[in-house]
């Protein structure tokens, strides 16, 4: 089982990044994903989730309205749309799929830092 994240970087503020989730190992259509993030100093913090079809998807109010999640199930791919950056969105990001029963997988994360 394998989740590597990428597309992370410097961004400005106000600026964009396309995070990616690439999932091996296991069927990645039947796992709930979800994004999380750490501040560096702080403690892991709930972004996004969206379900196995990619129907529902749910946001912390830190990301409402400004990031976006998605799947590719036939790319077996996670992704999370990041728009007007604010240096306070500066963390490791990490994908992580959920099962009911099963064990959960993580990432090794991606890193965002603002350039300001």
């Amino acid at each position: 089982v394998q989740l590597v994240e990428s597309g992370g970087g410097l961004v400005q503020p106000g600026g964009s990044l396309r995070l990616s989730c690439a999932a091996s190992g296991f069927t990645f259509s039947t796992y709930y994903m979800t994004w999380v993030r750490q501040a560096p100093g702080k403690g892991l913090e709930w972004v996004s989730d969206i379900n196995s079809s990619g129907g529902a998807t749910y946001y912390a109010d830190s990301a409402q309205g400004r990031f976006t999640i998605s799947r590719d199930n036939a790319k077996n791919t996670l992704y999370l749309e990041m728009n007007s950056l604010e240096p306070t969105d500066t963390a490791l990001y990490y994908c992580e799929s959920r099962r009911v029963g099963l064990p959960d997988y993580w990432g090794q994360g991606t890193q965002v830092n603002d350039s300001s």
